[in-house]
């Protein structure tokens, strides 16, 4: 539907083609485009899939109210309450404490791994964006030769990337390589559940593009979270936007409980981990 419209082939011969349908997927179209269709759906019985904008996002999650005979949709804005951000840092200092006792040995085991293969340091330090564009060092194990990006500056990890040492490639196919961000979340830089942390510049490129990729910022950056869980490592950064938004409006502490729990799954997921397209 989304190339016949950009065709501009009109919407009385989109009519006749989905004569007899039982269902169309919309795209992601201009506004009136998209109203047309769905209204034409809706009066002839024709299911409709329609993938969501941000402002979709942003309205299915408001609260309903009706202000005399008007129906009204309240959308408050304002990130986490002061409640959910309590119980959320609770969660955190207690989980991230557990998890830094119990990985001990996985610390030793890996750090002893990087150092025999180079002999370069075990840790990576790298600064990235949190809640408000807050600039943080995450700390990471080190799965590139040292001064990887010496020449060829700040991107993205690719397919088959040669700068990866083969012990990096187990770690960042199982993700162990976030291991050490256990420590971040104990500081209180990042939240064991939220939107991956973006570098500075890669966001600012991004943002460039999508200006409204810096809504992610309205929580702090996570470990784990919904775009990690439901998306890809290579997912497009406007549908990271989405899965980011759909996590922040419908904030709960079963729902990080739910994406805690779903993370070892997608560990071994190739698919979630494997690099960009050159």
């Amino acid at each position: 539907i989304k190339d016949m419209m950009s065709y501009r082939q009109g919407f009385e011969q989109f009519k006749d083609r989905v004569k007899g349908f039982d269902g169309v997927i919309v795209g992601d179209m201009p506004s009136h485009d998209r109203n047309l269709i769905l209204k034409y759906c809706f009066e002839h019985g024709i299911r409709t899939y329609a993938v969501p904008k941000v402002s979709d996002i942003l309205l299915r999650s408001s609260d309903e109210l009706t202000l005399f005979d008007s129906p009204l949709l309240l959308s408050r804005n304002g990130g986490l309450s002061i409640e959910q951000e309590f119980m959320k840092r609770t969660m955190d200092v207690v989980l991230s404490f557990a998890a830094a006792v119990i990985t001990l040995p996985f610390f030793a085991v890996i750090g002893a791994a990087i150092k025999l293969t180079d002999g370069g340091p075990v840790f990576y330090k790298q600064v990235r964006l949190t809640k408000d564009r807050k600039e943080f060092e995450i700390y990471k194990f080190r799965t590139m030769i040292q001064n990887a990006e010496a020449e060829s500056g700040a991107r993205l990890a690719s397919e088959k990337d040669p700068r990866i040492l083969p012990v990096g490639r187990f770690l960042r196919a199982t993700r162990l390589d976030e291991l050490p961000q256990i420590y971040n979340i104990l500081k209180g830089d990042m939240s064991i559940v939220g939107p991956r942390p973006e570098r500075p510049e890669l966001a600012a490129e991004i943002e460039a593009e999508i200006p409204e990729f810096r809504y992610r910022l309205k929580v702090k950056a996570g470990l784990t979270g919904y775009a990690q869980v439901y998306g890809k490592y290579n997912t497009t950064s406007y549908d990271k936007l989405k899965l980011d938004l759909t996590y922040i409006r419908n904030y709960s502490i079963l729902l990080d409980l739910k994406l805690i729990i779903m993370t070892p799954k997608i560990m071994f997921m190739k698919e979630s981990t494997e690099g960009v397209k050159q």
